[in-house]
């Protein structure tokens, strides 16, 4: 049998036992907060944007090896609701917040902060063997609208069928830029294909003679090109013009050196939107991205940055 005092030694035990692991849980230090250039953080981006984000945060995180910053690459409008959420506190998209969705993150107590990074284009690709790479603004116009449905509607002489009017996908901020700035907000063709992202609609206009894509510039940019003059060769880009009639002088394509004049048509910003209630690591990789290194990658990357200095070049000979 136990004797008492072995019990008592035992409930004694066991009850230091208790008090000594409640201790140590409670005496548990807290995970240290994040700073701007130390901890983890999530953020949301929109997919046509992927390509440029991937790179800034590559370099951030071999900047400050203690920062770690894990993308959700998704449409626009799905970050957005991220945001809104409370999911994220930090967006990268092309579009702006409605007075309505700030006043519902403000009463949250949730502030946003809108930062532009750069400028973007909206590129139209063709098949590399589809003869018609110049259009008109118009053109495209009726294209997505419907009321250009044949590529003979274009080009008498041409022996192309019907037209495929590509997108990737119906939440994306390419699609918004379409209907909003191409359409004049009128509904795209319902014959349009959505293909799920950029990615796969490249690989569609690039094994479909009579397709016509519509993608972020920065989804064809030519990696191995440092000048920012020319597109990879999965797929032909289509010079734009202005004009009642495309010519050769006086289409352009999504060049940076025409995106930082204007003379490229279909335009739009890239924004940094975040919520960060103090100096954490969202506003660390904000600023980092508007200052000297963050602006250089935007400009190795085709596009216009926000402040970096750019040095105009004429690229007529590449049309």
């Amino acid at each position: 049998m136990i004797s008492m005092r072995n019990r008592i030694c035992f409930v004694i035990y066991t009850i230091i036992t208790i008090i000594l692991v409640y201790s140590c849980k409670n005496n548990k230090p807290d995970r240290l907060p994040d700073s701007p250039t130390r901890g983890v953080i999530e953020i949301a981006v929109d997919e046509n944007f992927a390509p440029l984000i991937k790179q800034e945060i590559d370099v951030f995180e071999a900047t400050y090896k203690s920062a770690s910053i894990v993308p959700v690459y998704t449409n626009e409008n799905d970050a957005i609701n991220l945001l809104l959420k409370d999911s994220v506190r930090l967006i990268v998209t092309s579009s702006k917040l409605t007075k309505e969705q700030k006043g519902y993150l403000e009463s949250k107590k949730l502030f946003a902060k809108e930062v532009k990074i750069a400028t973007d284009a909206i590129a139209i690709i063709v098949n590399k063997n589809n003869p018609d790479t110049l259009l008109t603004v118009s053109e495209i116009r009726k294209i997505m609208i419907g009321e250009i449905t044949e590529w003979k509607s274009l080009r008498k002489d041409s022996k192309l069928g019907k037209i495929k009017l590509v997108f990737d996908n119906e939440q994306s901020g390419t699609v918004r830029y379409a209907i909003d700035s191409i359409c004049g907000g009128r509904a795209l063709y319902k014959g349009a294909y959505a293909q799920g992202n950029h990615k796969k609609v490249i690989e569609y206009v690039s094994s479909d003679l009579n397709a016509i894509g519509v993608v972020g510039v920065d989804w064809i940019g030519n990696d191995n090109d440092t000048t920012n003059m020319s597109f990879n060769n999965q797929v032909s880009v289509v010079a734009l013009s202005n004009e009642i009639m495309a010519t050769k002088a006086n289409s352009y394509k999504p060049f940076q050196a025409y995106m930082a004049l204007k003379y490229y048509p279909f335009l739009r910003d890239i924004n940094i939107i975040t919520t960060d209630p103090r100096t954490g690591l969202e506003t660390g990789f904000t600023t980092f991205i508007c200052r000297d290194k963050g602006q250089r990658i935007i400009l190795r990357a085709g596009i216009v940055p926000a402040t970096q200095i750019l040095r105009i070049v004429d690229v007529r000979n590449n049309l």
